[in-house]
């Protein structure tokens, strides 16, 4: 038996299909039929910028993964025949710092794409530890009362949960002033989390097509070009004042992964402000560092989501609190280049979900 993967063989070059020997899951491991695999800016970054994968080419990359477990390896029977989606970032589990709730920096982590092989493929080989068990889904139908399909889970995977991991980390509540820079994939959904935990939420981005489509789900939307200056602070505090938030302690989330959107984020630093730097760019934006110490603020980044998180994040979209639907487009995997081009080209402004 055989299954098929799309490999990056080079940076830039075309990725080619390949038929491959059907992996048979070892101790601790399963192996994932592939319903949907999102495309991701860190595609994008492996592909076209030469960011360095962990793994020797050629290596199949995506990283937002769901399907169907259709084999286990000992002492992972338990998920046999289950939907699921796979972590983006897989924590070993028994490191010191998984231990001590640092699996994000776990050193010996797996990520699907860059550590191992990944998600554009038909099937997927992965660490059984971490999955998260998509209740009552099927590769096909609609799944409970959410609408989405078990492949549109997929972008849970990092999209969602790697911007709910950075609001937990920032103690958001139902009081503060949210702020997100760049609402393109991960800065929408979670500017949709933030709305459903009760903040107060303000996008930012300098896409009106983007800024039109999240209107309906957050407080109101700025597009930075029409804020010179210091101007698109004094526009969100006028926000926060109208809303009843403070115009200190700020939960800012710069989600752009552009230098441009990462000066934005910083200049919106108030007293107390929070920065989390979630997006990610091989760019140097110029920066005055010591503003923190002026305003007694703190800067955070965020690498993935542990996936104790997952469930909570899945109950959000299942729930109908954060929207997935108007934000994802199903495409064939055997389309990848295209879409890939499409994606870097700015084409497409929803996240696209490659189908096997």
């Amino acid at each position: 038996m055989s299954m098929t993967a799309w490999q990056m063989v080079a940076a830039g070059e075309p990725m080619r299909k390949a038929e491959l020997p059907l992996p048979s899951p070892g101790p601790g491991e399963v192996r994932v039929r592939v319903a949907g695999c999102g495309v991701c800016h860190t595609d994008l970054g492996f592909y076209y910028d030469g960011v360095r994968t962990k793994s020797t080419l050629p290596l199949t990359l995506g990283h937002e993964i769901s399907g169907l477990v259709e084999a286990a390896g000992d002492g992972a029977e338990r998920w046999l025949d289950k939907a699921v989606i796979i972590p983006a970032v897989m924590p070993c589990g028994d490191c010191d710092l998984c231990k001590r709730g640092l699996g994000n920096i776990c050193r010996a982590q797996k990520m699907p794409g860059n550590d191992i092989q990944g998600g554009f493929a038909s099937h997927v080989l992965v660490p059984a530890a971490g999955l998260c068990e998509v209740p009552g889904a099927s590769p096909e139908g609609t799944i409970g009362q959410s609408g989405v399909e078990l492949a549109d889970l997929s972008i849970i995977a990092d999209a969602l949960t790697t911007p709910y991991q950075a609001i937990s980390e920032s103690g958001l509540g139902p009081e503060d002033m949210a702020v997100f820079v760049g609402v393109g994939g991960v800065g929408g959904f979670g500017a949709q989390i933030a709305r459903a935990l009760g903040a107060c939420v303000a996008a930012v981005d300098v896409d009106p097509e983007r800024l039109d489509a999240l209107a309906p789900y957050v407080d109101r939307c700025f597009n930075a070009r029409d804020f010179p200056g210091r101007e698109l602070r004094r526009a969100i505090g006028a926000l926060a004042e109208e809303q009843g938030r403070r115009q200190t302690e700020w939960k800012i989330f710069e989600t752009s992964g552009t230098a441009a959107g990462q000066k934005t984020a910083f200049g919106l630093l108030t007293f107390g402000a929070y920065l989390a730097v979630v997006g990610f760019t091989m760019e140097a934006p110029e920066i005055r560092l010591s503003n923190l110490m002026a305003f007694h603020a703190t800067a955070r980044g965020n690498w993935g989501c542990l996936p104790a998180h997952y469930p909570a994040a899945l109950e959000l979209v299942l729930a109908g609190k954060v929207k997935i639907g108007p934000f994802v487009e199903r495409f064939p995997l055997d389309s990848i280049n295209e879409v890939f081009e499409r994606v870097h080209g700015r084409e497409l402004k929803i996240r696209p979900i490659l189908v096997p």
